[in-house]
Formats: structure tokens, sequence, C-alpha cells
């Protein structure tokens, strides 16, 4: 008889503990879907970036137009691509990096490229979404002139998965025609979505121009 009570006290402990831990399983799988959810929406293959063009600062000793470029992804990146479609006479080094507070931070990137050439070549780190990345480079003409200056961007990311380093590559995304000139018959269009064209119809085309000339009757 003195065995019985204690043994229900140990059915009781258990039962407390068994709830417990369901509730702790319960709140961990609570926890852990929106991680998942939000991983998901990370791919670094599928990353979405917005940005534009501008007139650019000059540089000292340089009498070519400067094109400034500001963009921002919604993950982590380790390298970008500009790709433009008028030639490229100067990059910048280094462009600046920062938070979504206007902070600039110590992730940086090196940029270099082929002048002239079509592209400036990015390497480095933005270690989190949302950083704004800051860079300049150089062409040949104004940057009001036409054809305007319509870089394209291609990002790409590099992590170690399951102890193999894994590239990720997202892109293309426009960053647009420089903002701050005059608007023209291509203002709001881009390189992605170009203007449409138009065909004029010939004129006279289909119509007789005159009368077939016959031969008189006698």
């Amino acid at each position: 008889m003195n065995g019985e009570p204690l043994h229900l006290t140990q059915t009781a402990h258990r039962t407390a503990a068994w709830w417990l831990a369901a509730i702790v399983g319960c709140l961990a799988l609570l926890l852990a879907a929106p991680a998942v959810s939000h991983a998901e929406e990370a791919n670094p293959n599928n990353y979405n970036c917005l940005g534009h063009t501008a007139p650019g600062k000059p540089e000292a000793g340089s009498e070519e137009q400067q094109v400034t470029y500001v963009f921002y992804c919604t993950g982590p990146i380790t390298g970008y691509q500009l790709q433009s479609q008028i030639p490229v006479t100067g990059v910048q080094g280094q462009p600046l990096v920062t938070n979504m507070q206007g902070n600039a931070l110590t992730d940086t990137f090196s940029c270099s490229g082929e002048v002239p050439g079509w592209a400036d070549n990015c390497v480095g780190s933005a270690k989190s979404g949302y950083e704004t990345i800051t860079g300049q480079f150089a062409i040949g003409a104004k940057i009001c002139k036409e054809p305007r200056v319509d870089p394209l961007l291609t990002v790409t990311y590099a992590y170690l998965e399951k102890g193999v380093v894994t590239q990720a590559i997202s892109g293309p995304f426009d960053l647009g025609r420089p903002i701050g000139c005059h608007p023209d018959s291509l203002s709001g269009f881009d390189r992605l979505n170009p203007k449409p064209e138009t065909h004029k119809k010939a004129k006279g085309h289909g119509k007789g121009k005159g009368k077939k000339k016959g031969g008189k009757k006698k």
C-alpha cells in the first residue's frame, strides 16, 4: 500500500513531462516555419534587385562623362556585373556599401574591367539583403545624348552547401536610362522593355498611279 501513491505520483509526473515536451515541440515547429519560408523567399538564384543610374560626380584628372549607379538586392551577394550598351571607358575601383539607414559599412567590392569595353565586373561582399551599393563608371559620350546608357545588372552569390562551394546567379535587371535628363521619345522605355517599332505604310502602295496607255482606234 505504501508504494501505490508513489506510483501514481510518478505517472502524473510522466504525463506532465509528456505534455510539456509536446508543447515545446509545437512551439519549435511554429518558430521554424517562418525561417523555412524566409529561406525559400531568399533563394539566391531568384533575387530581386532594384536600382537606377544618374549623372556621376566629376573625377579629378578626368574629363570623361561619369555615370553613377545605385542598387540593392533582396539577399547577400558576392559579386555583380554591369553590362553597358555604350562603351565603358573607366571603372571606379571601390563602390560604397551602405545599410538601410544610409550608414557606410565595412562590406566592400573591388571593381575592374577592360577599357574601353562593355562591362564593369565587381567582386566582394554585401553580407545581407537590402544593402545599397553605389558606384561609378565612365563613358565616352554625354549622358543625356541618345543612345543613352542603360546598363543591365547581374548578381552572383557564392556560399558553402554541405562543404561544397555553390555559385548562384540572378538577373539580368535593368537599371534604366539615367534620371535627370530631359524627356524624349524613348523616355519610359529601357533595354528589357524597348519602345515598340512602328512600321509606316508606303505611300501609294497598292494603288494605280495612272491609266495604262493604249493604242488609238482607227
